[in-house]
């Protein structure tokens, strides 16, 4: 594969010349390859660091029928998107990983249109492979991404196929053993805060929250939804706290933003935590110990989530077979708040 210098700078035999090898050893190091000797390899990037040179990156997409371009396609609104610390460590730990490759990262929110002008890009062939995170059951437009670009999706996809790639976390097991958690505290009316019911991760730490109680042979307490925002738990609180008969003496969350909603609003209500409701989070962001009390919560590792889903499309995208399921672990993370 070539590769050419932008006009007016540096050449790539100016390189060769300086670091005395030639021109496709040159070439061979600025694309990744291995087939170079240690020796030359150091020749080579002693060489380009001093003479400041920079690879034409449109040449080498036309060699190479590449664009070295990954869209990161998340369809939320702006709001959502940049108020959630979730995505905030999903995305440096796609960087931090592509930061390590020749690809560069495109960011997509799609909220505001159907897909119709993401998908349109990516067909377009000015990408070479996706991620997608925290899509929903509506988003029927990912389909048509998934049909032109390999995908990698950043949990489990609405509509699974037998070909699709995706890095989650046990969403199910995270929410049973934070229910669990409560229940070896003493709480016995446990209600639960969840994710919109069109996501996965919402319905699964739904499960979880009902496979804890059933197994403890307890009934199941109030069930709200949240929709994963701050706002949203604090109205589906509310809720809670006006239906009739005995309040619950602990709620699980199904993340730390929607916990802070809760939070805020039994403070307003004189309702004590732990003292009188418990509140258990999901995600150990940093939210958890912003707030009054620190909350304890489920740790999911967005970041090395991140890490693995760039991870896998760049096998994807340079012809080798990883895993197509990877799940990694929750863990209790036990502060004040229950």
């Amino acid at each position: 594969m070539s590769t050419t210098a932008i006009k007016g700078s540096v050449t790539i035999e100016e390189v060769a010349a300086t670091a005395g090898v030639s021109r496709s050893t040159v070439s061979r190091v600025v694309n990744g390859s291995t087939a170079v000797s240690p020796s030359a390899l150091e020749s080579v990037r002693r060489a380009i660091a001093e003479l400041n040179y920079v690879p034409n990156r449109a040449a080498r997409s036309l060699a190479s029928r590449q664009t070295h371009a990954i869209a990161l396609v998340v369809p939320e609104d702006i709001t959502r998107f940049f108020g959630d610390p979730f995505f905030a460590s999903v995305v440096a730990g796609i960087n931090a990983r592509l930061s390590r490759s020749d690809y560069v990262l495109n960011l997509f929110i799609a909220s505001d249109d159907p897909g119709d002008k993401t998908t349109a890009y990516v067909r377009s062939g000015s990408i070479d492979g996706a991620i997608i995170v925290s899509h929903h059951t509506s988003d029927t437009f990912i389909d048509r991404i998934a049909s032109s670009v390999p995908v990698v999706y950043g949990g489990r996809p609405v509509r699974e196929r037998a070909d699709a790639f995706y890095v989650d976390v046990d969403n199910v097991q995270g929410g049973r053993e934070a229910t669990e958690f409560l229940i070896a505290n003493g709480r016995r009316r446990i209600a639960t805060i969840t994710g919109p019911a069109d996501m996965p991760a919402g319905v699964d730490r739904l499960q979880g929250w009902r496979d804890a109680l059933a197994a403890a042979n307890l009934p199941e307490g109030p069930i709200e939804d949240g929709n994963f925002t701050a706002d949203g738990g604090a109205h589906a609180m509310r809720r809670i706290l006006e239906l009739p008969g005995d309040r619950p003496d602990a709620v699980f969350v199904a993340s730390d933003l929607m916990a802070r909603g809760v939070l805020a609003v039994l403070a307003a209500e004189g309702v004590g935590v732990p003292s009188d409701m418990a509140v258990m989070g999901f995600d150990d962001s940093p939210v958890a110990t912003s707030v009054t009390p620190a909350l304890t919560t489920m740790r999911q590792p967005s970041r090395e989530q991140g890490e693995h889903m760039a991870s896998v499309l760049l096998d994807i995208l340079a012809g080798r077979e990883p895993e197509r399921v990877t799940i990694l672990e929750t863990e209790l993370v036990v502060r004040d708040s229950v």
